[in-house]
């Protein structure tokens, strides 16, 4: 589909044919346009005498000039048409136009335009040695069509552009409300698991109050004269006391990397009792729970700091 004719475009062919008519002395200078089966005029020159106002249709036929420029795709020139048998008769001569030179018009890709002439009621010599000027205001015209289509495609080029912009911001805003929907679906999601972990650790903790504590106080009361049972027992209850209180992860992460016998020592430590009471209660030497001490402010980082290994569990917990 061939864009259509801008209205400075025509401005400006209204000037050229004005211009051939008055360098070439002839009373019509005609821009042509073909659309098969016709051929109409396009733009007329403001001449005194000229018969052809734009807009005036002709149907394609062997007694048109015009139809035998478009027949030789060339040059038509027809100096006196009333002694030449081909023309004597053609249709223009109703308005005693004897006189012809007219050219083809194409567009880019080579299909038909129109044509570009001038008319006379005689023979014009003025007109003939112009023969090579109309020729270049053919191919001036040839280049705005060429200029018309570039201008097209571009604009074409430039709806498919922002048509391909407009789908990308689309697509991110679509991306946008998708990735928003899976935060708040996320959300959802850890503030569930949240909420159930929640539940988990009261349920826990009710069934040690519930299951385990009860009968950590009838164990207590069997135990009176068992001074390193009652300590063992010191130490479930903390540790439960530990488990039911939530202890913090920092000192969880503390206590992984202790052995057991250290983990152990670790949390008679944090009750406050010495490396002698330790020994008694676990039954060890003094110098076996001395060594487990140095290794656990070594695990800490403490050794050489002069800080107190208690303290710093104490801190932690």
């Amino acid at each position: 589909m061939k864009p259509d004719i801008s209205q400075d475009t025509i401005a400006k062919w209204q000037r050229i044919v004005d211009l051939i008519a008055n360098v070439a002395d002839v009373p019509a200078s005609l821009v042509m346009r073909t659309h098969e089966p016709h051929h109409s005029v396009f733009v007329t020159s403001r001449t005194k005498g000229n018969p052809y106002a734009a807009g005036c249709q002709f149907t394609l036929n062997e007694k048109l000039y015009c139809y035998g420029v478009l027949q030789r795709d060339g040059e038509l020139t027809v100096e006196d048409a009333t002694c030449d048998p081909e023309w004597v008769d053609n249709d223009d001569m109703e308005h005693g136009m004897r006189f012809y030179i007219g050219y083809p018009l194409k567009w880019p890709d080579g299909s038909v335009f129109g044509t570009i002439c001038v008319l006379d009621t005689r023979r014009n010599r003025r007109a003939l040695l112009f023969r090579e000027g109309l020729q270049e205001f053919a191919r001036v015209i040839e280049a705005d069509l060429e200029l018309l289509i570039e201008i097209d495609r571009r604009i074409a080029l430039e709806a498919e552009l922002q048509a391909t912009l407009d789908q990308l911001e689309q697509r991110v805003a679509n991306r946008t409300s998708d990735l928003e929907e899976a935060n708040t679906a996320l959300r959802v999601l850890l503030s569930s698991v949240e909420t159930s972990r929640e539940e988990y650790d009261a349920k826990i903790l009710r069934q040690i109050k519930g299951l385990v504590v009860p009968h950590l106080a009838k164990l207590r009361s069997r135990l009176e004269g068992d001074p390193a049972g009652r300590a063992y027992l010191e130490l479930a209850e903390e540790s439960l006391k530990s488990i039911t209180s939530e202890m913090s992860g920092q000192l969880t992460t503390v206590f992984e990397a202790l052995t057991p016998a250290e983990q152990e020592i670790a949390q008679m430590i944090m009750r406050g009792q010495t490396t002698k009471d330790i020994a008694r209660t676990l039954s060890r030497e003094p110098s076996t729970i001395e060594f487990h001490r140095n290794n656990i402010r070594a695990k800490l980082g403490l050794k050489r700091s002069g800080q107190n290994l208690r303290s710093l569990l104490l801190s932690i917990q």
